[in-house]
């Protein structure tokens, strides 16, 4: 088996900028899947007061032309990692919510490039967006694992 180093065979970009708070909701930063073989994004949720949050990843053919997947898709949680490190299969699906607890989370949704083109072929990028909490104190930090086709030493950018 190859070794496999982070940096080089997946380009890793924020999703959120940082940490934000889920009050008022949340828009992820948009990019590029042409290079793209597959997609894989985490997000760590500290919920200080109960609430279902939801991920809906959203494609596109620009930035601007940004629409829910119509496909069911993988996804796993740990809805509180102050007691497990493990992460439990969901059933597929459009899109991923916490359970509502007051617990940090960790999410993990996998986008496989070709569903986005099953759904409309001109489709080409990647987002996502979280609904209000409505809880100034519920905060999520999301980051894109995306795994290049072509690995190399600094990967192109992938920011649209």
């Amino acid at each position: 088996m190859a070794n496999i180093y982070l940096p080089e065979h997946y380009k890793i970009v924020s999703a959120t900028g940082g940490c934000r708070t889920t009050n008022g909701g949340v828009t992820f930063d948009v990019v590029n899947l042409e290079q793209a073989v597959m997609v894989w994004i985490v997000a760590h949720f500290r919920q200080a007061v109960a609430h279902a949050t939801t991920i809906q990843p959203v494609v596109g053919i620009n930035v601007a032309a940004a629409t829910a997947i119509t496909f069911a898709t993988e996804w796993w949680l740990n809805a509180d990692v102050s007691t497990t490190d493990t992460l439990v299969a969901q059933t597929a699906a459009t899109s991923c919510a916490c359970t509502a607890a007051a617990t940090d989370h960790l999410m993990v949704i996998k986008i496989d490039p070709a569903d986005v083109a099953a759904q409309n072929a001109t489709f080409s990028y990647l987002g996502g967006t979280i609904a209000t909490s409505g809880q100034a104190t519920d905060f999520v930090s999301a980051v894109y694992y995306i795994q290049n086709r072509y690995p190399q030493a600094t990967p192109a950018t992938a920011i649209v």
